[in-house]
């Protein structure tokens, strides 16, 4: 009796694994078929992507000569990574002192403060982008880096992210600093930033894509087609009377390799920093 309810559990927990691996498998599935779709559409001509053809071609090098023949795709690159990585550097020091200011030092007026900076996050960014486009313009600013960055230096996202995550911090570190003479500025570059490397690495890949994949902003604040983004290359390319979705594809594929290439290489870095990991 008690032999036959254990192998009884054990079929039911067996059965119940292969129900999970077979549910993984197809949302598996569901997530890497659009990448698969984008990089067979990159390899055939329009008409085979819009009949809907799976399987790969044999067009993608004229997709790519059609590709930089409309459209510039070495300045567009070299602008994205330009302004992604610039606005990444400083969104992080930025909003890691601003965390680390909240949290380690933190007081009544400041969690006060914190409260009021977190209703920034329900305000839509359309209805900033009049205001904004003012402020810029007036700045002289339009077609520049710092047009493209300075309203996204600092997020209350990631201050809060630096926030919650400060809370790990081990408190003996801060105190031996202390005694061993360091002021905030020391032990914030010697102490705080090696040890919430984690923290750091998330919020570097949440901005540096934010900031790659970033297209109503620049659209704005970006008049001069020099100074145009992967993005908004890839909007031109889907404008107008006839679109070549092979070359679509192809412009598509290449706004995508470098966010992709970044997150698989600081994966791991990423969810320990996700779940507040301190090292």
């Amino acid at each position: 009796m008690i032999k036959d309810s254990a192998n009884r559990g054990i079929s039911n927990y067996r059965l119940r694994g292969i129900a999970a691996y077979v549910f993984l498998i197809i949302a598996s599935f569901f997530s890497v078929f659009p990448l698969f779709w984008m990089i067979s559409s990159a390899t055939n001509a329009t008409v085979d992507v819009s009949r809907g053809k799976l399987s790969f071609g044999s067009y993608a090098l004229e997709n790519f000569k059609g590709l930089i023949q409309a459209q510039n795709l070495g300045r567009s690159l070299f602008n994205s990574f330009l302004y992604a990585t610039i606005q990444t550097l400083i969104a992080l020091l930025i909003c890691s002192l601003a965390g680390y200011g909240f949290e380690i030092n933190h007081d009544r007026f400041k969690d006060r403060l914190f409260r009021i900076l977190l209703l920034g996050m329900m305000v839509p960014q359309v209805a900033t982008m009049i205001p904004l486009f003012k402020m810029i313009s007036s700045m002289k600013l339009l077609n520049s880096v710092w047009g493209f960055i300075l309203p996204s230096i600092s997020t209350p996202f990631l201050i809060m992210m630096f926030r919650n995550n400060s809370r790990n911090f081990p408190v003996d570190i801060l105190e031996s600093a202390r005694i061993d003479g360091l002021n905030e500025v020391q032990i914030f570059f010697r102490m705080y930033m090696p040890v919430m490397k984690s923290t750091y690495t998330a919020a570097a890949v949440i901005t540096f894509m934010n900031a790659w994949n970033s297209y109503m902003w620049p659209k704005v604040v970006m008049l001069d087609n020099r100074a145009q983004t992967m993005p908004m290359l890839i909007a031109n390319l889907s404008a107008g009377y006839a679109v070549d979705y092979g070359v679509l594809m192809m412009g598509v594929l290449f706004c995508s390799i470098p966010t992709i290439i970044i997150f698989f290489v600081l994966q791991r870095h990423f969810t320990e920093g996700i779940t507040g990991a301190v090292k």
